[in-house]
């Protein structure tokens, strides 16, 4: 893909307009026009903190696909589209699997409800990605790369992604991730075959520092993972809210494979910030105890993608309460919800599910309008099937379009979908949530931001 110019330097200036960001009171379903939220504010801890309350409506909306029959394909393919995951069932991701996986067998069962692309149900395959202190990723890129997969959704990790994608893209495949965050895929020599759903933590960094200083932050310390997730996001978060007038008085790395965090915990608390940054995969279940343990109040803790998730079985009640965090994406919606739920009854996190669901949906359109199953030829319409076009937002509404001759304009369930020449999204959704009592999160309000 061509390198987009360097974004860096447009974190210097933090104000809504020029970060093009809008605070929402529910979700969008896909809206490109956001609207803004109520005002209130949470009742302030010691350090100052005092964010703005959450909504009660938060994540309730739907949005509703276009019913009807589904025209037949008029081009028929001898080679079925065959589909890889390389999700997270084991490692420090391993909590993120459940709702990718579960994304990628909706979007995949819909498919075929529908008739199949080309003629064909679409065939799904499904491998363990595990983390980066395994070899577990390489091992299943060869198995499915093996097995004549036109594309792979995954990985969740972007360091992962880094140990895979020249393997992959390297072979005509196409590279699809539902989670992969870091800027240094911009401008990676893919060959056009690496996009992604989540956008880059650029955004997110962005939102998570303008955040904390919104909530009164006028000081924090970070506890970082020392990979390319966890430095670049921490790069961002830093710059943002250093544009926003406060100070980083702390920083501490960690290495994945890492079980002791007394010294970084420590080192942060011995800085006496009014606000902290988790940046952290499911190392949060070490840290979050030591910080705790040592006065730092829940709502001083701010978390992201990396270690959201479902607490309820790790800490006593009440431990993580009022701790916030933001995960890239709209609010899963509640109609979407129980649509997983009926593939997975054991889901208890919604995480990047919508972004696996329409990066599945995507690869299908795309094939449709390729009329070929080869990775190339797929990834020359993904651009095309995402933009200026008329508006759809699942397989059966979006391929009747295409269908019956219409230009398309792709809008999911993770947001909008507008992908830049790089394989980028160029407009998308943070959401921020809020920890309660039993150490499950809750929505509290959106920001839209672009590229």
């Amino acid at each position: 893909m061509t390198s987009l110019p360097q974004v860096a330097p447009r974190i210097a200036k933090l104000t809504a307009l020029s970060i093009g960001v809008a605070l929402l009171a529910t979700a969008c379903g896909g809206s490109s026009t956001p609207t803004s939220t109520g005002s209130g504010s949470a009742s302030a801890n010691a350090a100052g903190i005092a964010c703005p309350a959450p909504s009660a409506t938060a994540g309730a909306t739907t949005a509703a696909g276009a019913g009807g029959s589904v025209p037949a394909s008029t081009t028929t393919t001898d080679t079925a589209l065959k589909i890889g995951s390389l999700l997270p069932t084991t490692g420090s991701l391993a909590f993120l699997g459940p709702p990718e996986i579960a994304g990628v067998n909706l979007g995949i069962k819909e498919i075929n409800d529908a008739g199949g692309v080309l003629g064909k149900p679409v065939e799904v395959i499904h491998r363990d990605s595990g983390d980066t202190k395994t070899d577990i990723a390489t091992q299943s890129t060869s198995a499915l790369l093996g097995q004549g997969v036109s594309a792979i959704v995954g990985a969740a990790s972007s360091g992962v992604s880094k140990t895979v994608i020249n393997q992959i893209t390297g072979a005509g495949v196409i590279q699809f991730s539902p989670a992969n965050t870091s800027p240094d895929f911009t401008a990676w020599d893919d060959k056009g075959l690496y996009w992604r759903t989540a956008p880059s933590d650029v955004l997110q960094g962005k939102v998570l520092g303008n955040y904390m200083a919104t909530c009164g932050a006028q000081t924090v310390g970070m506890i970082v993972l020392n990979d390319a997730y966890g430095t670049g996001l921490a790069k961002n978060v830093q710059a943002a809210f250093e544009a926003a007038g406060g100070k980083v008085v702390a920083q501490e790395l960690f290495n994945e494979g890492d079980s002791q965090f007394s010294s970084q915990v420590d080192k942060v608390i011995a800085a006496k910030p009014d606000a902290i940054a988790l940046i952290t995969f499911d190392q949060a279940k070490s840290i979050v105890p030591l910080m705790t343990g040592k006065g730092i109040k829940p709502t001083q803790l701010f978390m992201v993608d990396g270690n959201m998730s479902d607490y309820s079985k790790d800490f006593q009640a009440g431990t993580l309460k009022g701790a916030q965090g933001t995960i890239p994406g709209t609010f899963a919606k509640d109609e979407f919800k129980k649509k997983l739920l009926a593939v997975d009854p054991a889901l208890k996190d919604y995480s990047y599910a919508g972004e696996s669901y329409d990066a599945v949906n995507l690869i299908a359109l795309a094939t449709e309008e390729a009329k070929s199953t080869k990775g190339v030829d797929i990834a020359a319409h993904l651009k095309d099937v995402s933009e200026t076009g008329e508006k759809c937002n699942d397989f059966p509404s979006c391929v009747t379009l295409l269908r019956n001759g219409k230009d398309i304009d792709y809008d999911g369930q993770s947001g909008p979908v507008t992908f830049s020449d790089a394989g980028d999204p160029t407009e998308a959704y943070i959401g921020i949530y809020e920890f309660q009592d039993d150490n499950t999160y809750k929505p509290v309000k959106e920001e839209f931001g672009k590229l």
